[in-house]
């Protein structure tokens, strides 16, 4: 089929919930993506933090048909053998006990928001608890709970009334979450770096305090790492940056290497609140997606590639600052850890630099928020990658 054909039946027969550029995308190679008519592009959005390791990785295929010709799907009323090996690796590395496997990230928030509720509805039956604290400029996923959680209004309109007992408070403010917390909360939700919300990293003393306050006041802390974990900020998860370990953890986006899955990480504590058909997902642990997440986790944990993400991740600021410093008029600040950096722009909209950028030199960027022009490329990208995409941007600006 031809691009715009493509493109027609897209508009014809898809609900349109997306506005898209007018080429289609084909195929992949490494840090590469061509479309129907051969153009090549650098991708500095990885699938939206989920192409963790590019695209073509023979690793990933390799797993994907061997799992495919064992066993593709027979639901969670049986045992199969990659979810309980996954779930093995991802409580070793991290604070948890217990994992709940589901299909994306907004499907694990819903399932923290109804384990945490589950939990103070367990543990403080005399004094019901069931309200939820989240922060100003959050984003956690489409579904109703998610989007009733998520801390920016626009994402509001026109599905109201949201889900009761949400209230908002503002990131590294620990007094505005102090005010908003009562006897009645169960848990306050927040993540290490809020991504499409302008790339903002929570404070470490703010979220000690978040600690502090939820064990003082019997609310379990809640970290949303679906697009700031799995090595995205140069540490195998982000909360490690911080020395403070949630009770409940989402995941999701690259931990399958571009294959659906999620995952919601908890204690102990808060697994013994949860009962047989208290939750389900159909598709979770879907075998395809747990034995390829079961490679591309040794991956992303594998000290070698955290110290090399790092490295990476610390040069692609360097040269944004450098940007910012030739450009100070319309580049107001670099923010973000690791291969997650946004560049904040003014007087300029960052999905007009976003476009020329992609029109002018076939680099891929994404945005956050209206004047972040977000860099997110697969953390196998390497400095010339970053020379190449932080040049387009650079060549812009001196246009712009």
């Amino acid at each position: 089929m031809t691009t715009q054909e493509v493109i027609d039946l897209e508009q014809k027969y898809i609900l349109q919930t997306y506005g898209r550029p007018t080429f289609v995308f084909e195929k992949g190679d490494g840090v590469n993506l061509y479309d129907t008519d051969g153009n090549k592009y650098l991708d500095f959005v990885s699938g939206l933090s989920v192409n963790a390791l590019g695209y073509g990785n023979k690793m990933i295929s390799d797993a994907a048909a061997s799992q495919t010709e064992k066993l593709i799907h027979v639901s969670n009323l049986y045992h199969t053998i990659p979810a309980p090996q996954l779930a093995q690796l991802l409580c070793e590395s991290s604070f948890a006990d217990r994992v709940f496997f589901c299909n994306s990230g907004t499907e694990s928030w819903e399932a923290a928001m109804k384990f945490a509720r589950k939990w103070a509805f367990k543990n403080f039956s005399d004094s019901p608890k069931y309200k939820f604290v989240a922060m100003n400029q959050s984003f956690h996923g489409r579904t109703f709970g998610s989007i009733s959680a998520t801390g920016q209004p626009k994402y509001h309109q026109g599905f109201e009334p949201m889900l009761p007992g949400i209230s908002f408070a503002d990131l590294n403010d620990l007094e505005s979450v102090e005010k908003a917390v009562d006897s009645e909360t169960a848990a306050v939700m927040v993540e290490p770096l809020q991504a499409e919300g302008g790339i903002h990293a929570a404070d470490p003393d703010f979220l000690k305090g978040l600690r502090a306050l939820c064990d003082e006041m019997g609310m379990l802390l809640v970290f949303d790492e679906i697009q700031c974990g799995l090595c995205r900020t140069g540490t195998l998860w982000c909360y490690e940056q911080y020395g403070v370990t949630p009770d409940i953890m989402t995941l999701a986006k690259p931990l399958a290497g571009g294959f659906p899955i999620g995952a919601t990480l908890m204690t102990q504590k808060v697994a013994d609140a949860v009962d047989p058909g208290d939750h389900a997902a159909t598709f979770g642990a879907h075998p395809v997606s747990c034995a390829i997440a079961i490679e591309v986790f040794k991956t992303l944990s594998d000290p070698s590639f955290i110290s090399d993400v790092q490295e990476k991740g610390e040069y692609l600021t360097s040269k944004l600052e450098q940007v910012k410093a030739d450009h100070g008029d319309k580049v107001t600040e670099i923010r973000g850890r690791g291969l997650i950096v946004g560049a904040v722009l003014k007087d300029i909209a960052a999905a007009d630099a976003m476009n020329a950028i992609r029109d002018a030199s076939g680099v891929v960027v994404c945005v956050a928020g209206p004047d972040v022009v977000r860099f997110l490329p697969p953390l196998v990208v390497e400095k010339s990658h970053i020379d190449e995409a932080v040049g387009a941007f650079a060549s812009f600006l001196e246009k712009a």
